[in-house]
């Protein structure tokens, strides 16, 4: 008499599905004691940059608070995905268990998921408070569209999947550190996302138009508001494009770890 056997074959939606479930868990497990800071310093940034970059215009128009809280609301979505994860994969090559998250049996893109899941969670609450501060401070009303649901989706998938590529495409944790705080000084600083456009230098402005931080302060205030920005459309082709980019690089680089 022969024994039966089962083979646990790892593939199909089912798998994939239990492995981002996993994954939720996994992230979430490992961010318990930090995960509270994490929203502390959301919050004080959505705050900060909603009411405390008004102190560098001596009169805020309604255009002017527009920018400054639909701005507020745009970094606070792409910092976790774009500063925190870097930051976190490179602890893990630090302190060598980046080879045993890696090995985990569950589908990588399952991870990468769950990690853009855990940034939406983390970065939602705090683009919302944003938004409300900066409409009570300077008394604006926000004209919430349809298209919300998408330009918040795909800022939060690209900042997450661009910070993913640095994480796992750099070997030296040093390296990606310090990349990450570059693109935090970047974002909130030299990027036409709190400010117009035009208030930078012409060749930087151009610069911008190329990347993708700019589009995605494009794509969430043409969901939020009415005549602040145009072509909107072109603004979520560039940021398609980065994220697909990103999501190559992600995919390669996550690839080689067998």
């Amino acid at each position: 008499m022969t024994a039966a056997t089962t083979t646990y074959v790892r593939r199909g939606a089912g798998h994939w599905l239990a492995g981002l479930k996993a994954m939720l868990r996994w992230h979430l497990t490992s961010l318990r004691l930090v995960l509270p800071v994490m929203v502390a310093v959301q919050l004080l940034t959505a705050s900060g940059l909603s009411i405390g970059m008004s102190l560098f215009y001596a009169d805020v128009d309604a255009r002017t608070g527009l920018f400054l809280g639909t701005g507020a609301a745009i970094v606070t979505l792409v910092l976790v995905g774009l500063v925190v994860a870097p930051q976190l994969v490179a602890g893990e090559k630090e302190a060598g268990t980046y080879d045993f998250t890696a090995s985990l049996p569950v589908p990588r893109s399952a991870s990468v998921v769950g990690w853009v899941a855990v940034s939406a969670i983390i970065s939602l609450p705090a683009a919302v408070i944003a938004l409300a501060i900066s409409g009570w401070r300077f008394d604006l009303t926000f004209d919430v569209s349809w298209a919300v649901a998408p330009a918040v989706g795909l800022v939060v998938v690209c900042g997450t999947l661009i910070g993913y590529a640095v994480a796992h495409g750099i070997e030296r944790p040093t390296v990606t550190q310090l990349l990450s705080q570059v693109f935090a000084f970047l974002v909130i600083g030299f990027t036409p996302i709190t400010y117009p456009p035009e208030n930078l230098p012409g060749w930087l402005a151009s610069v911008h138009e190329v990347l993708p931080f700019y589009h995605m302060g494009v794509i969430l205030r043409g969901a939020l508001t009415q005549g602040l920005v145009t072509d909107v459309s072109g603004s979520y082709l560039v940021v398609a494009a980065w994220t697909v980019l990103a999501g190559v690089v992600t995919a390669i680089a996550m690839g080689r770890r067998r």
